[in-house]
């Protein structure tokens, strides 16, 4: 066998989860109008998903016996529609922007229902917030300083916020207080009496496991307890996101870490197993929220449920990525095709600044379908392909991997990227060669002849 041969034998794949109306949605044939219509590449949503997703996690805190509120994360998905979700559903939001909070406010949510988060947030947004009624995530002494002053010079109500934590295992994050700056911000919610209220505590914690979630949030709950006897409110806590999502099946994930190696990526393009994503969780979205609220913090004797149960302390989250499982896919044309040695590379009409993952050294491995003029494409002989943005950047590739395509592919098939509604829509989408941005097609009825409209978002 030649060494070309050799180079592209048995590339691994890694099939998504079987989803029927994702499914229902490629074989109606709509995707190709719509692709004709938009002359380029777009994304479309699934709100019904959202919907059931947001249901999960409220079912789950219904089920531990906890008073909980999610808000959806906004950063991980632009689109309107999930703001008139969440005004539908009574459901909160998480904004990090003045912008963002402008937009919610725009659909309809309430400002009760918006927490505020980031690094460090602007006057303009400290002085909005307040006046909205948001719930603020302060995570700087500075910050509570300029809070506390907004609330004392003008504002209509008192400033309602929570003091962020630093988690002691990662010391080196930008978010947060340390114990130190904590006693300092109690001492000043204290002494600013009636300008603040004071409502709890949160943390902004990296990676999906769910015990430190769990250790972390019954620590904050001893802290409520020490803020109430200072005379705070001090009667919630958040826990932030880092839900996963379950793209692909325990089988198919091992056996493409076990089998994916250089020669079966475009130019030999090297990933280590730790550069993905962990595209299959064995605990994902409100089931891992179920396991935190399982979990009996180290020391402890009772449940974080119990807990949170026995001290009457309300329980937040700010989940993006899950509320947004299964909800949307992204479409590409493929409008170039040609010949490696043993393998095709395609170009498609848009580039993977719509296809977020690609951009943090790593690639969104989910493997996408082929849909013909005739329809979609299920089996037949491996065709080894890897795709190539439309940019003249030799790195705008929206699949290093050599996928194995069960058709040989063609100008005018189209490319479905499944399950893309979390982060890799536009959180790097920009305009780059003039080429417009990929626009979003809400389905509200996916089925054989699906009703579409496009995504609106309100004039800032």
């Amino acid at each position: 066998m030649a060494v070309t041969d050799l180079a592209t034998t048995n590339p691994p794949t890694l099939p998504a989860h079987p989803d029927a109306d994702t499914d229902r949605i490629l074989d109606s044939g709509v995707l190709h109008e719509l692709s004709y219509a938009f002359g380029g590449p777009f994304h479309f949503l699934l709100p019904h998903r959202f919907d059931a997703n947001l249901t999960a996690f409220r079912t789950t805190l219904d089920d531990a016996g906890v008073e909980g509120r999610v808000y959806y994360a906004k950063k991980a998905n632009k689109a309107a529609v999930w703001m008139e979700r969440c005004a539908a559903h009574q459901a909160g939001v998480d904004v990090a922007s003045a912008g963002e909070l402008r937009e919610a406010l725009g659909h309809g949510v309430r400002g009760e229902n918006v927490v505020v988060t980031g690094p460090a947030k602007s006057a303009e947004l400290l002085r909005l917030a307040v006046l909205q009624g948001c719930l603020i995530a302060v995570d700087a002494l500075d910050e509570l300083d300029l809070l506390i002053t907004l609330a004392l010079t003008g504002a209509v109500r008192p400033a309602r916020l929570l003091l962020r934590r630093l988690p002691p295992s990662q010391p080196h994050s930008r978010f947060g207080m340390n114990d130190a700056e904590l006693t300092t911000a109690l001492d000043r919610c204290v002494r600013a009496g009636d300008a603040v209220r004071m409502e709890g505590f949160s943390f902004h914690l990296s990676g999906y496991a769910t015990r430190p979630r769990a250790e972390l949030a019954g620590e904050l709950v001893d802290l409520c307890l020490k803020a109430r006897v200072l005379g705070l409110q001090a009667d919630r806590i958040s826990i932030g996101g880092g839900f996963a999502v379950d793209y692909s099946a325990a089988d198919h994930w091992r056996t493409f870490l076990a089998g994916q190696r250089p020669e079966h990526y475009h130019a030999r393009k090297a990933f280590g197993s730790g550069d993905f994503y962990p595209y299959h969780s064995p605990v994902a979205g409100a089931d891992a929220l179920r396991v935190i609220l399982d979990t009996v913090p180290q020391g402890g004797q009772d449940t974080l449920a119990a807990r949170l149960q026995d001290t009457g302390t309300l329980l937040m989250m700010e989940p993006g990525r899950a509320l947004l499982a299964g909800a949307g896919s992204s479409v590409f044309r493929i409008q170039g095709v040609k010949e490696r040695d043993g393998y095709r590379i395609v170009t498609v009409d848009g580039t993977s600044l719509s296809l977020s993952e690609q951009w943090f050294n790593s690639e969104y491995l989910p493997d996408p379908q082929l849909v013909t003029p005739d329809g979609r494409v299920t089996g037949g002989e491996a065709h080894p392909v890897c795709v190539g943005g439309a940019s003249c950047l030799e790195s705008d590739m929206l699949t290093w991997r050599k996928v194995p395509f069960p058709a040989l592919p063609r100008v005018g098939d189209l490319l479905v990227y499944p399950n893309t509604a979390g982060y890799q829509m536009d959180s790097n989408e920009s305009p780059f060669h003039d080429l417009p941005l990929p626009p979003k097609v809400v389905m509200d009825r996916p089925g054989d002849r699906p009703r579409w409209r496009l995504d609106r978002r309100p004039a800032c």
